[in-house]
């Protein structure tokens, strides 16, 4: 056979099997992204620079925050919960009184627009101390970041709940926060079908990401466990209260709805060397864990919202 012949016919050959949808290039045009993965990381930058001088309960670092997050609310079409974004709450600590701020972002649902999922992270943190700013990337830069993430995936895909996209302020005065949402409700607690708090999601140097509150909502284990995971990420249910010393069940904003009956997911990852330090900066996060991490608590978002 002329040997024109022959690498004409394999030509032909490859380009049908491109076009029945079997290279790589094309099984991502039928799989998009959910997220840009780049524009989370930007975000992290970003929110702990030194320009949000440690994002600390009323100062200007967290004003600024507070005005960031808006602003990405409102880009990417995520409606107030109330007549604005803010809900104000005041507090003393230490003989001093703040003024804190939540910001709250609301999302219809398609299916059952009367029961909730509450997606929380906090936004503030440690401040400037001793001329040292605490920039707090993973603590919690990361979590608010993946808010955003949850915003444009919603745009994309509408969720079958309405959604709660919260940004807790005051979480690290004790909560405070997260408590003035739940004892000052916009909406009926009891149509908040499940908290899934973001705390500290962006690094680990043994790739694991730990789910806290299947011990108290035994329905949720079988839900997690069932979810197909890449390699290189492991989601580990624990530090649930069966181990006193290592027990999340307070640690952040989610014990908030817990102490209400709520039942919650907690998602972080272990303390690491740069927790509460001045060190915690946007270069010592792990991009790619960091995108695996929300990609999966995608995934378990999306077990939680076809449940009725």
């Amino acid at each position: 056979m002329n040997r024109k012949i022959i690498v004409l016919n394999i030509l032909i050959f490859f380009l049908c099997v491109s076009c029945n949808g079997q290279t790589t290039s094309e099984k991502e045009i039928k799989h998009p992204t959910l997220y840009d993965g780049e524009l989370l990381l930007q975000h992290v930058k970003i929110l702990s620079s030194a320009e949000f001088e440690g994002r600390q309960t009323g100062t200007q670092g967290a004003i600024k925050a507070k005005q960031y997050i808006i602003k990405e609310f409102s880009k990417l079409d995520i409606l107030p919960l109330g007549e604005t974004y803010e809900q104000p709450f005041s507090f003393s600590s230490r003989s001093k009184m703040y003024n804190g701020v939540n910001v709250l972002g609301f999302v219809k649902g398609s299916a059952f627009p009367e029961k909730y999922i509450v997606i929380s992270a906090h936004y503030d943190h440690e401040g400037i101390k001793n001329g040292n700013i605490y920039n707090g990337a993973d603590d919690n830069a990361s979590g608010i970041s993946a808010l955003f993430s949850f915003a444009e995936y919603f745009k994309k895909y509408p969720p079958k709940h309405s959604v709660i996209l919260a940004a807790f302020d005051a979480e690290e005065f004790g909560l405070k926060g997260s408590k003035y949402f739940v004892d000052n409700s916009i909406i009926q607690l009891n149509s908040i079908v499940v908290n899934l708090n973001l705390d500290m999601i962006s690094r680990s140097d043994k790739n694991e990401l730990f789910v806290v509150g299947t011990r108290y909502n035994p329905s949720f284990k079988e839900l997690i466990t069932e979810i197909a995971l890449p390699e290189n990420i492991k989601l580990l249910i624990g530090h649930d209260g069966t181990d006193k010393k290592h027990d999340w069940t307070y640690s952040s904003d989610h014990a908030s709805f817990y102490r209400k009956e709520i039942p919650f997911l907690f998602f972080s990852v272990e303390d690491h060397e740069d927790y509460h330090k001045p060190t915690d900066d946007y270069e010592n996060i792990q991009p790619e864990f960091y995108k695996e991490a929300v990609n999966v608590i995608f995934s378990v978002f999306e077990k939680v919202d076809i449940l009725e």
